[in-house]
């Protein structure tokens, strides 16, 4: 009932008129003029070159799709009532420039390509109308554009769950509508192989299918016990690669390899290094059982593949994976020692390195070139890899550095995997990523010379299909995040403006909706934040909204709502809930409880920031906010340290009796998250002269992998707490990730 509510609310606020410019992404030029141009059905589409088909195809589509009537085409002379097509030359390095000239009696787009026409015809969709009709009225206006990055990606993974070649088509037409360019198509895992290759037709006969699926989020409450099954035949392939195409869109397939290849082993049990039994998870996260490197007989199995995919995607990037992959089989398995041993390799890591080299000279042989996740990193690059950083921005700035292409896609940026509100209404894999963050997203790291910039090829946003099993959930998860990325993309960054993109985003909803697509109002949420009070006597809960003209009303200060109008002080334990109201009707609610004690809302100062993807909500400040974060899955709350130690120094203001130090942290191996390996608390009066008081090892887990670590210690008066937790260091084989640093979370810090 709320969304069917919020759905009514979103129609009542006009907050742009239809004759207003609302498009996405930004231009680099836009100039309004007066008066409008309409388009009904008498209205001509004109070619003055060849190749425009697939672009007056494209309109034509649109318009009977969403208004019920399309254009005649012609070649000839027309004067008014048209649009013409054509070709123009542009002083752009990439491709797709454009410009477009609405006046009252025509429509004129130029590109300095077929392809910069086809966007010219997308920005000329933005120009319409979002109420039906069958006049379509645009306003006249000059628009000059051109995009920035050379790749613009939006990534799917079909792996984990299964999309059929329908909505695969629908989802390649976010990605032209918003000027985007690269389909990555990810196509095999440990839950399932997608792709049919006729050499090995065990791969789908067998691979394609789990019999059963992990009900809820990791570890999961149980099994469903139903066989989950799908793939793709090579014909349905060649029918996307063709429908992407026409539009402008290069698909890039994802083989994984070494690792992520249970579905491949269950088919071939000969491929892994024990032989098996193996079978197809059910669950989620990294295994242990990975292609064996050792044999060769893999590596003629992985060139078959590769011949087979190479004959169905014309890409000039293939995707090999190269993520997540133990070490921990190959460590054990003699013809893996025998590789290293034989190849003088130092490692396994190295030994990895030596089997995305084999591959990558076998595809360049073949006249493509490999791309692969950071990790193809480890043990030395491959001579001509192209590079996606998601791991944050460090692989891709080594790679940039060492003159390989990247793709920048980091996790805190580009995961629409992750939740879009605070509290998610669906189980979603973590983190928070509002789409704010998502906008504000620069893909170029300052730490790279200008010249070390260019190998930064483009940006792409990723989702991983875990917890998103239909399409109502996929479209709700990408939108209306895409629509930010496209403006990353494309749009020049001094024409970026998140104040602005702001005042677009009404009309993008209705576009949604004229798509019957499903999308997320998280944008319209309450936004509550925790500030310090001044005067040091507790704590301030902020809250703003979207709305114009809304109420909001406060539960839990007494024994009736409360109208919200200044931040409401806190100086107890109390559980707040907050209700916005439009026009009488309910659009959004927060919850906020609240858990004080002395280090509540004091001063406090970090030695070592916390990490760019987790820096908590108010930074350190997070630590002693008095929000104490009880469920797995929203990261919003933790501060995190990946391989680094936290120390926190907290000012009292004046001595305190304390007896105990908590700190509220998390342990979940799968996420690479560990609780710290220990935890010492110092206490001094005069801020200078410490005394250790105690020390612990000891995380007792509360729920959800989540608990804390307590010191406890004679009472003892001190006005100054510094709190010190150790890094776990490296994570140990046999984990996912292994090799890599952990991750420390904490969220809180509480003094008894």
């Amino acid at each position: 009932m709320r969304i069917f509510l919020l759905a009514i609310a979103l129609h009542s606020c006009s907050f742009l008129t239809a004759q207003q410019i609302a498009i996405i992404p930004q231009p680099a030029s836009v100039i309004v003029g007066k008066g409008s141009f309409t388009i009904n059905a008498s209205t001509q589409i004109k070619f003055e070159g060849s190749g425009l088909e697939n672009s007056a195809n494209f309109l034509n589509d649109y318009l009977k799709k969403i208004y019920g009537f399309n254009l005649a085409t012609t070649t000839k002379s027309a004067q008014k009532n048209v649009i013409v097509l054509n070709y123009e030359r542009m002083d752009n390095p990439i491709a797709g420039a454009y410009r477009i000239d609405v006046t009252g009696s025509s429509v004129y787009i130029a590109g300095d390509n077929a392809e910069g026409v086809f966007y010219g015809i997308q920005t000329l969709i933005q120009l319409l109308p979002v109420e039906l009709s069958k006049s379509l009225a645009i306003p006249q206006v000059k628009i000059e554009d051109h995009p920035r990055f050379a790749w613009r990606g939006l990534h799917l993974d079909v792996s984990r769950h299964f999309f059929d070649v329908d909505f695969i088509k629908k989802y390649i037409d976010f990605i032209a509508l918003h000027k985007l360019n690269y389909f990555h198509w990810h196509l095999t895992d440990d839950q399932g192989w997608r792709i049919e290759i006729k050499k090995y037709p065990k791969l789908t006969e067998t691979g394609s299918c789990r019999d059963g699926t992990i009900i809820g989020r990791y570890p999961g409450k149980g099994n469903d016990s139903i066989r989950y099954c799908g793939y793709y035949t090579q014909d349905q392939v060649r029918e996307v690669v063709k429908y992407a195409s026409d539009r402008y869109v290069t698909v890039i397939p994802e083989i994984e390899m070494p690792g992520h290849a249970s579905a491949a082993l269950t088919s071939y049990p000969y491929l892994g290094c024990t032989g098996g039994p193996y079978h197809v998870q059910q669950t989620w996260g990294v295994f242990s059982d990975v292609f064996c490197a050792g044999n060769d007989s893999t590596f003629q199995f992985l060139q078959d593949v590769i011949d087979e995919v190479i004959a169905l995607f014309p890409s000039k990037y293939i995707h090999v994976g190269g993520d997540e992959c133990p070490k921990t089989a190959w460590k054990k398995c003699p013809k893996c020692q025998k590789r290293i041993h034989d190849n003088n390799l130092k490692d396994e890591h190295e030994l990895q390195s030596y089997t995305i080299r084999r591959m990558e000279k076998y595809i360049n042989s073949k006249g493509r070139q490999i791309i692969g996740w950071d990790e193809i990193l480890e043990g030395g690059l491959a001579p001509n890899a192209a590079v996606m950083s998601w791991r944050g921005e460090k692989g891709g700035i080594a790679a940039a550095k060492e003159h390989h292409t990247v793709v920048m896609t980091p996790t805190t940026y580009v995961y629409l995997d992750y939740a879009q509100k605070r509290n998610e209404d669906s189980v979603v894999i973590g983190g928070f990523l509002p789409i704010e963050t998502v906008y504000n997203y620069e893909p170029l790291p300052k730490e790279l010379t200008p010249e070390e910039q260019k190998y930064i090829f483009g940006v792409q946003a990723n989702i991983w299909t875990e917890y998103t099993g239909n399409p109502a959930k996929l479209e709700y998860m990408i939108f209306p995040r895409a629509s930010a990325l496209a403006e990353v993309a494309w749009s020049p960054k001094e024409q970026r403006n998140w104040s602005e993109f702001e005042k677009k985003l009404p009309v993008q909803f209705k576009r949604y909706e004229l798509w019957k697509t499903n999308y997320s109002k998280a944008y319209y949420d309450l936004k509550a934040s925790i500030l310090p009070d001044e005067n040091n006597s507790g704590l301030l809960w902020k809250l703003e909204t979207k709305f114009p003209n809304a109420q909001i009303k406060i539960d839990g200060l007494g024994n009736s709502s409360s109208l919200y109008n200044t931040p409401v002080h806190v100086t107890q334990n109390v559980s707040l809930t907050a209700n916005c109201y439009l026009q009488n009707q309910l659009v959004s609610s927060a919850t906020q409880n609240f858990y004080l004690n002395k280090a509540t809302g004091k001063k406090i100062t970090l030695t070592n920031p916390p990490a760019v993807e987790f820096p908590g909500n108010g930074g350190a400040f997070g630590l002693i906010n008095g929000a104490v974060s009880k469920k797995y899955g929203n990261f919003s709350e933790w501060l995190g340290w990946p391989g680094g130690d936290m120390e926190a120094l907290i000012d009292l203001g004046k001595d305190e009796s304390l007896s105990k130090i908590n700190i509220h942290t998390l342990d979940q191996k799968r996420g690479r998250f560990y609780a710290p390996s220990y935890v010492e608390v110092f206490v001094s009066s005069n801020g200078t002269d410490f005394k250790s008081v105690g020390k612990t090892s000891s995380f007792v887990v509360d729920q959800d992998n989540i608990g804390d670590m307590t010191v406890t210690f004679a009472t003892t008066a001190a006005r100054y707490i510094k709190v010190f937790a150790k890094n776990a260091g490296t994570i140990p084989e046999g984990q996912p990730g292994a090799g890599n640093a952990a991750r420390m979370l904490i969220d809180e810090i509480q003094a008894e």
